[in-house]
């Protein structure tokens, strides 16, 4: 397995030693602890919508490592996963310098997609930030079309799915937006 420079800046570009070694999946997995940077806050005073996202998209990137997928993958075999759909939902603020981290729950696979769901938290006092649920589609870069996951990742997703299939249903997966009908 190789690791991503984001996770592990200090380990070497690769890890032949531990190639054969199959990855240990926590449920949910967990993220290093982050912080929220204090030029991410808007006027309002409170954590812009847009790095919500980038905090839990470096957490992705720390997650599907495990599962074979992360830089080196794209530059080894010349495919990656390109998120198709997302769903945030925006649940307590967040100021400057808050520490935080990602849990993570692979929902379900297929041959070419990934669905997971994700939750942002304040990493001192528990509570929930956001929430997102993302559809991400597995893409050969030399065509840029979607394309079926090498056997070897989709040995890793199966054993993360396992995982994480012991852990109750989120109650925010599968919501949808929309403003009901007033009387």
């Amino acid at each position: 397995m190789h690791y991503s420079r984001a996770i592990a800046p200090d380990l070497p570009e690769t890890m032949p030693e531990l190639v054969d070694l199959e990855p240990i999946f926590f449920a949910p997995f967990v993220s290093t602890v982050m912080t929220v940077d204090a030029g991410w806050i808007d006027y309002n005073g409170h954590l812009n919508m847009a790095y919500y996202n980038l905090l839990i998209d470096r957490a992705v990137d720390q997650a599907f490592a495990l599962v074979g997928l992360g830089p080196d993958y794209a530059r080894r075999r010349n495919a990656s996963f390109f998120t198709a759909e997302t769903h945030v939902r925006y649940l307590r603020e967040l100021t400057a310098n808050a520490p935080v981290r990602v849990t993570l729950r692979l929902i379900d696979y297929d041959q070419k997609r990934i669905h997971y769901f994700a939750e942002l938290h304040h990493a001192a006092e528990g509570w929930v930030s956001a929430s997102s649920e993302l559809l991400a589609l597995h893409v050969d870069l030399n065509t840029r079309r979607v394309a079926p996951f090498p056997d070897d990742v989709l040995t890793r997703l199966a054993a993360m799915k396992a995982a994480h299939g012991t852990l109750p249903a989120p109650a925010a997966v599968g919501r949808k937006i929309g403003m009901p009908a007033q009387s």
